[in-house]
């Protein structure tokens, strides 16, 4: 039986409908390679072998009667601990939900399910998705691949570490101020967050609502743009949900590139910066060049008040959204509780995490009377700015770039005793949250101790298309989206 470990979804999906590979043979290696590397690497809390050979099954029997295939067919994949599939737990790494196993599919899960594709787990993240590191799970502390003594990033670093490592194909997270795009970086994989609106979050546990946004990690971008065209698209279910006709973002990002316009932002670029990232963004902005896009400097001032403003939008949405987890209706309850107020107070005690707490006290404060026009409202009306800042961007360039991550990957507990310097860790990330726009980060070069550098794609609300569209071409003229981490050789096919 061929190895298939670290193939693309196009070429898994080739291969079956060929029939030179079963889908069941297609699961049974990507479990076996997971479950031989799951003991260093800690990337996953549930693995959902049935659920994955059932689907196998299912796909195979669609190939036997020669019938069409749906898009992801046969493609092992994972999904971020906080969407829900039905049957399994969702625990969003937290003590407070470690038991809860909900009774439905979320919709991007639905969807995964209807194009064909292997579920094969759920993987960690930090705790409710607050966190850089993948160090806040109150499980476990997922490593990075190219040097499991750094970070994998966050919050989705277990969705990275399982594209990075060949354990899926494509994986699945949520970004709510770069918690695809940073991992993504730190682990040499392509993760893209999607235009608010364009995916539901319909049985996504939220973090911060008006943030959070459904996207997808893969090999390649190809892999991206094709896992995108599955699960973009209007949900009643959700009401930010975008109701409009996709583009076919397969087709578009294969487009020529020449004559883009794009902008490269001086604030997310220089001065805190490592000198290795820098390096790997001015060659990346040559490659780009030499594709005959058109790259110039350009200045947004605003964004050096979006850390900030993150913050404090984002601490108060969750203040407001982890009220629910009060020990009444699901999740852990403290059995131990002699009345209805301590059983409230010992229940969030012991189920939150430090960082939960902080970040809960944190929104509690900001929406309190007396300090809600200082800083909440304050914190929006700069949010507008930022959005504002954007808007004026792309009205002169078709996209911007930066670098993904002013680090490459940082050792374990060098920034976990000091929150300002993980928080500044997103500092290119968090603005397109706030505004509420696609981005994507590829593999760009090498930093130090030869870890992976990401550049950073923004584009226009629902220019989804046209950051696929450049990515894809950066790709094409590079090599870097092949590189894998040597640690971890592909386990025999038939071992």
């Amino acid at each position: 039986m061929a190895n298939v470990i670290g193939k693309s979804a196009t070429e898994l999906r080739h291969l079956l409908e060929k029939k030179e590979l079963r889908a069941v043979e297609i699961a049974e290696q990507h479990l076996r390679h997971l479950r031989a590397h799951e003991s260093e690497l800690d990337a996953f809390n549930t693995v959902t072998d049935a659920l994955a050979l059932r689907q196998a099954e299912n796909i195979d029997r669609l190939v036997e009667a020669n019938k069409p295939l749906p898009p992801l067919a046969g493609v092992p994949v994972a999904l971020k601990d906080n969407m829900c599939v039905s049957g399994f737990p969702t625990t969003c790494s937290s003590r407070i939900l470690e038991n809860f196993i909900p009774p439905y599919h979320g919709a991007v899960s639905e969807k995964l399910l209807a194009a064909g594709a292997l579920i094969l787990g759920k993987t960690n993240m930090d705790e409710f998705a607050m966190g850089s590191s993948t160090e806040n799970s109150a499980f476990k502390k997922t490593k990075n691949p190219w040097n499991t003594g750094t970070v994998p990033g966050g919050s989705s670093g277990g969705s990275a570490v399982s594209v990075a490592s060949g354990s899926t194909a494509i994986a699945f997270g949520s970004d709510t101020g770069g918690s695809i795009r940073q991992p993504a970086s730190f682990c040499g994989v392509a993760g893209m967050k999607p235009t608010y609106g364009l995916v539901s979050r319909y049985g996504l546990v939220a973090y911060a609502s008006s943030l959070d946004q459904i996207g997808p990690f893969g090999k390649c971008v190809d892999d991206i743009a094709l896992a995108l065209s599955v699960i973009a698209g209007h949900d009643a279910r959700d009401s930010t949900s975008y109701a409009r006709e996709l583009p076919d973002f397969v087709g578009e990002s294969k487009l020529p590139v020449k004559g883009m316009r794009v902008g490269l932002i001086r604030e997310l670029t220089g001065e805190g910066v490592e000198p290795e990232v820098n390096k790997a963004i001015e060659e990346a902005t040559k490659t780009l060049r030499d594709q005959g896009v058109i790259v110039e400097e350009v200045s947004m001032p605003y964004l050096k008040h979006a850390l900030p403003v993150y913050y404090l939008i984002a601490t108060a949405e969750a203040s407001s959204n982890l009220a629910r987890f009060d020990g009444v209706r699901y999740g852990s309850r403290d059995a131990d509780a002699s009345d209805l107020l301590s059983m409230y107070l010992q229940t969030r005690h012991s189920g939150f995490g430090a960082e939960v707490k902080l970040r809960i006290m944190l929104g509690t404060y900001a929406l309190s009377s007396g300090y809600y026009d200082a800083y909440y409202k304050k914190a929006q009306q700069v949010r507008r700015l930022i959005r504002n800042e954007f808007d004026e961007q792309f009205r002169n360039y078709d996209l911007l770039i930066s670098p993904t991550s002013p680090s490459v990957a940082f050792e374990f507990g060098s920034k976990s005793e000091d929150p300002l310097t993980m928080y500044l860790s997103d500092i290119a990330t968090i603005p397109a949250n706030l505004a509420g726009i696609p981005g994507i980060s590829i593999n760009c070069g090498s930093g130090r101790y030869g870890l992976p550098v990401g550049l950073q794609i923004l584009g226009p609300a629902l220019g989804d298309a046209a950051v696929l569209r450049l990515a894809r071409a950066f790709e094409s003229a590079t090599n870097f989206h092949n590189m894998r981490p040597g640690k971890f050789p592909p386990v025999s096919a038939s071992a």
